[in-house]
């Protein structure tokens, strides 16, 4: 299954999940099915028009996701999805150590 890192920030809405599992094949039915299950998580990464916010950043692996292609990115079973929040103050340490800034964090 593929998995969405849950950054800290989103977690209070997930009930404190730090990773959601997900068996669909496309960034974005994966996305659909976070939200379906975790629905006040919507309100803090969709737009008012269902886009991904500007100030949130996803990533497949390492590689950060053009949000053109959102909709069309394929998943396999080991993919990992971080979702990244700007932070203002801290985006430039976030970005070279968004893992530990993110994911460590209680």
């Amino acid at each position: 299954m593929a998995t969405i890192i849950i950054p800290t920030p989103l977690r209070k809405y997930t009930d404190q999940n730090r990773r959601f599992e997900t068996r669909q094949t496309t960034l974005s039915g994966a996305i659909e099915q976070f939200i379906d299950e975790y629905p006040e998580v919507e309100q803090n990464l969709l737009d008012e028009e269902g886009n991904i916010r500007s100030y949130i950043k996803l990533y497949i692996g390492d590689e950060e996701v053009d949000p053109a292609e959102n909709g069309s990115l394929e998943l396999s079973e080991d993919t990992e999805v971080s979702i990244i929040p700007a932070i203002a103050g801290g985006m430039e340490y976030a970005t070279q150590n968004r893992y530990e800034y993110f994911f460590t964090a209680s």
